[in-house]
């Protein structure tokens, strides 16, 4: 990609021309910021609770970075939001399900509601063309790093 292009990936989602949005967002610094996304299918909502719900969101987020070439280990951060904090568990399953490989920056926020009163999840996804997947070696090498500091109050 030129360093001078911003690329765009647009959907079938009616929201995009009514609203003046897209779906995704390239910048010239490989950073690509992916729009709310949610069950929403042909002005419907798919069938299921919230964890079918997540998944088919982070469906449609990933689909919007596979246009770019990009894919779920490039995920740097997710935002999830939910109309009921009962649904924490299971969206929380779907995001460990799809995105724990790659252990992105994750916020989990309840709020009143989404554009359709069925809709209970929606969920934002930023990447970066350069992200390196998380690997559990990183994870062992900092738990290594810790069990080799002193422990709280004992000298160094």
């Amino acid at each position: 990609m030129s360093e001078a292009t911003t690329r765009r990936v647009f959907s079938a989602s009616g929201w995009e021309d009514e609203f003046g949005h897209c779906r995704a967002v390239e910048l010239p610094d490989g950073r690509v910021l992916v729009s709310g996304c949610t069950a929403a299918v042909d002005g419907g909502v798919a069938d299921g609770g919230p964890y079918d719900q997540a998944v088919d969101a982070f469906g449609a987020a990933l689909s919007a970075l596979a246009e770019l070439g990009l894919d779920s280990g490039h995920v740097v951060r997710t935002r999830m939001y939910l109309t009921h904090a009962r649904d924490v568990e299971d969206v929380g399953r779907a995001h460990r399900e799809i995105l724990g490989h790659a252990r992105p920056a994750a916020s989990l926020v309840v709020v009143a509601g989404l554009v359709d009163p069925r809709l209970v999840v929606e969920v934002e996804v930023e990447a970066h063309r350069d992200a390196v997947p998380h690997s559990p070696r990183a994870e062992e090498t900092a738990a290594d790093a810790a069990d080799a500091l002193p422990a709280p109050g004992e000298d160094r």
